[in-house]
């Protein structure tokens, strides 16, 4: 299986000295011998380290001299047997890797100096001093030096003309780049649709959808018209009025203030109905009375006259 691998070479430390190493950037994935792609979340780390030992050691021993291989040799022999794990790899977690600071990071060692100029606290042209944060204990600390000296840390991390410190190895490597995007764009158009369909098989039904479902009735369709109803803001009770709280656009604000004014408009005219209603029922209550106190007065007039008459005869 072939992945594709993005490589950065740095070759100092935060003090400026030479600390060289390298910045990996690996797919999740590859492609297989008959030119499918296969993903993989596992990656043997402990295996990674020693490997990288024995590729460093090697390549040492391959590029010295006859007479400088036999100077060097105890040195290489010992820097093994000092690193039985292998040599130091920071490996984090997929899940725990911010692939977009990592980018920032290395893109700023490959497009400015070794040094930020804000790391410079002081230069009084004999010696320089700058800030440097300790990986030891994470704190920042801060170191003074010659200007010879500190020009000297800073030159020897000049790169030689030509030389390339970004590197594409497997899918991402000039070689075989052309047929590896076809590939992956294959794969990435299959996956984009296994994924849109995973997305709506899980993605929860709103209220309406609900509704729907168990009632077999739109919520939203107007029974009387037959129209779709759409959400155009908000109006609350404030002051004892309507005030719009909140509208899509401004054509929406207008037309919810028409409406506010077209119901307390009805409201103004039902409550003159309702008054004049009441009104009327109390002074046809009171003229209910009236009568009714005449009524009694002429009955007992009546009563009196009858019994008068009774008592003349």
């Amino acid at each position: 299986m072939t992945p594709g691998i993005v490589v950065a070479l740095h070759t100092l430390g935060s003090r400026l000295e030479f600390n060289p190493h390298i910045h990996m950037l690996v797919t999740m994935g590859g492609v297989t011998p008959d030119g499918k792609w296969k993903t993989y979340d596992y990656f043997p780390y402990s295996r990674l380290r020693k490997q990288w030992q024995t590729v460093v050691l090697k390549l040492i021993r391959r590029t010295l001299s006859t007479r400088a291989k036999k100077i060097v040799q105890p040195l290489l022999q010992e820097a093994y047997a000092n690193n039985p794990d292998g040599f130091y790899v920071n490996a984090p977690k997929r899940s725990h890797t911010d692939v977009k600071g990592l980018l920032a990071y290395i893109g700023r060692y490959m497009k400015r100096g070794p040094i930020a100029l804000h790391r410079i606290i002081m230069f009084d042209e004999e010696v320089v001093t700058f800030s440097y944060q300790d990986k030891r204990d994470g704190e920042w600390k801060a170191e003074t030096l010659p200007v010879d000296t500190f020009i000297g840390r800073l030159v020897r991390h000049i790169p030689d003309k030509q030389f390339k410190m970004i590197r594409h190895y497997g899918l991402y490597s000039r070689r075989i780049k052309t047929i590896m995007k076809k590939v992956v764009k294959t794969f990435q158009r299959e996956a984009k649709k296994v994924l849109i369909n995973a997305r709506e098989m899980i993605k929860p039904k709103g209220w309406r959808e609900r509704i729907k479902k168990s009632f077999d009735k739109d919520p939203l369709k107007c029974s009387e018209c037959g129209n779709v109803m759409v959400f155009r803001g908000i109006a609350v009770r404030k002051n004892n009025r309507l005030h719009v709280q909140f509208a899509n656009n401004e054509e929406a604000k207008n037309y919810i203030n028409r409406e506010i004014d077209r119901m307390e408009s009805k409201t103004y005219e039902y409550q003159k109905k309702e008054a004049t209603r009441k009104a009327i029922e109390k002074h046809r209550t009171n003229w209910d009375k009236i009568e009714k106190d005449i009524r009694e007065r002429d009955r007992q007039l009546y009563l009196s006259s009858v019994q008068g008459n009774r008592s003349d005869s």
